[in-house]
């Protein structure tokens, strides 16, 4: 597959605007992951969300996330997300135990495998969640889709599908700038029906010389489809830490 040919199909997932509701807002706390492990690296990140407008006007949520590169194709990790919901106290929705594993390359685009099972808290019912993750770097372009699927661990739930998706090119120095999607796909009985989008732009800073890598990402996501009914879009700010 070349450059033209994965530029069409990350383009095709940031277009599709229908799906069935899914277990929570698409991109709200997410990230679009990349395919590559580094053996020894230590990776602490937060990833914070807020909707605005509409009745979800000031829903929130907060991931916190540590990861180990274990080898130089197995990386580990644990995470926690913590939700505010409009006038309410914040509350841990879920503790989990994800690992990425490296799986290599064919035509200029890598591949790794992601495994999540989380606890739900507060409620929330424990799940699975796969991801197919997807990456093509070439020349300043940065190019990744993960394919997503996540099911509840009570009766009657089906596998909810999902995608993320991003696009970036370095700027200036260390500053890129691009797009990142997330949305709903439905299931596989009703594939790909009215249901939540986000997209937007983002830009991303490296910070050096203070020993750790530092990264930030910020950038808001315009709400399409049947997220439209409930928000205008969401605020995204990310922080990561590489040892």
């Amino acid at each position: 597959m070349n450059s033209l040919n994965f530029a069409a199909l990350a383009a095709s997932a940031i277009a599709l605007t229908f799906a069935a509701p899914a277990l929570a807002t698409p991109g709200l706390g997410g990230d679009v992951y990349g395919s590559s492990v580094e053996e020894g690296e230590v990776e602490v990140e937060a990833i914070y969300g807020a909707l605005g407008g509409g009745e979800d006007d000031g829903e929130d949520v907060l991931k916190l996330e540590a990861a180990y590169g274990v080898t130089d194709k197995l990386k580990i990790g644990v995470l926690t997300e913590l939700e505010k919901e409009p006038g309410e106290s914040r509350k841990a929705e879920e503790v989990a135990v994800e690992a990425i594993y490296e799986l290599g390359s064919a035509g200029g685009i890598g591949f790794a495998l992601y495994g999540e099972y989380a606890i739900g808290l507060n409620g929330n019912s424990d799940k699975l969640e796969a991801k197919l993750l997807m990456q093509h770097k070439f020349g300043p372009f940065d190019l990744r889709l993960n394919l997503i699927g996540e099911k509840a661990l009570e009766g009657g739930e089906k596998l909810e599908l999902s995608y993320a998706a991003s696009a970036d090119v370095e700027a200036l120095g260390e500053i890129r700038l691009g797009l990142q999607a997330y949305g709903d796909l439905g299931t596989f009985s009703r594939f790909a029906p009215r249901a939540e989008h986000f997209v937007g732009p983002v830009a991303k800073a490296e910070i050096e010389g203070l020993g750790p890598e530092i990264e930030i990402e910020a950038g808001y996501l315009f709400a399409l489809g049947a997220a439209k009914d409930d928000t205008d879009g969401q605020f995204r700010l990310k922080l990561e830490i590489e040892f």
